[in-house]
């Protein structure tokens, strides 16, 4: 089967970030618009929740950045079915630069099949596994590296804190995955300025963090109301590299993480810039259990 051409548009002004690329919260946005027209088509869609009361929805995103995107440019997104099991189904979707055809973004998503109003696990009817066989697609995205993992939040910092608004759902009634995205995204500005990566350095030295890969993995709904608190450690402080890993709570219950990888950007010459010693003094590195 060839891949489903599920969304294209462009970058909006006001999807820009600080470091002057396309904000990685949008992306997401995007994902969700391609995760849509998927399941649609499969005949998982908004149609099939609504009169259902089940569906699929996002435990895990593996998320790589290959090239950076910029104010007015234009992408489309292809999305296929990369497996299908009892339990769900893995996507794939590559969003593309439609200017030049180059790849700038690959998800790897895991969507699990649920009653929606429980989030109990209900498995995918045959019919469908065999349906989503007809959209199968070969899957060339980079493996997933599995690091070690941070110690509870033993060194880590309050970075976060708000509460979920209610057009932060998405049409299938659920919590859209940018609704986690620019908590964490949040979360990111204030872990670094812990350690001297402040807004007015960045402004100052024209440096930033460029992120080039997510591990999202997402344990339980947010809800309209919910008070929502984040906790941020660094994990990796290399010449150019950072590595941060984020941890998302409701009320003591943990919703979702985030391990963020990225690089210290020169926002000038648009590549690595080293980080200076002044900052890396002043990091504080949370401890890690093995891989």
């Amino acid at each position: 089967m060839a891949w489903l051409e599920t969304y294209r548009g462009t970058v909006f002004a006001w999807e820009v970030d600080a470091v002057e690329h396309f904000t990685v919260a949008y992306y997401f946005d995007r994902f969700e618009d391609a995760t849509i027209l998927l399941l649609a088509a499969l005949g998982l869609g908004p149609e099939y929740m609504a009169r259902e009361g089940r569906g699929c929805v996002t435990t895990e995103c593996f998320v790589r950045y290959t090239r950076e995107l910029r104010k007015g440019d234009v992408m489309y997104v292809q999305s296929g079915i990369v497996a299908a099991d009892a339990q769900g189904l893995t996507l794939g979707h590559k969003l593309f630069d439609s200017a030049d055809g180059a790849l700038c973004s690959t998800v790897e998503q895991r969507a699990v099949h649920v009653d929606l109003k429980t989030c109990t696990p209900i498995p995918l009817a045959a019919e469908l596994r065999c349906r989503a066989d007809d959209f199968r697609v070969p899957w060339d995205g980079p493996a997933r590296e599995r690091r070690p993992q941070p110690r509870g939040v033993e060194g880590f910092v309050e970075a976060a804190r708000d509460t979920v608004k209610a057009r932060e759902m998405s049409v299938f009634g659920q919590s859209a995955l940018s609704c986690y995205i620019h908590r964490f995204s949040a979360a990111g500005a204030n872990c670094f300025s812990s350690w001297g990566m402040t807004p007015a350095y960045m402004r100052e030295e024209h440096r930033g963090m460029s992120t080039f890969e997510f591990q999202l993995a997402i344990h339980g709904p947010l809800r309209t109301g919910d008070r929502v608190e984040v906790k941020s450690g660094l994990l990796h402080l290399g010449n150019t590299s950072i590595r941060v890993f984020h941890k998302m709570f409701v009320e003591g219950a943990l919703v979702a993480s985030l391990d963020q990888l990225g690089v210290h950007l020169d926002m000038d010459a648009r590549r690595p810039g080293r980080i200076p010693e002044a900052l890396r003094a002043k990091a504080v590195i949370a401890p890690t259990d093995p891989a």
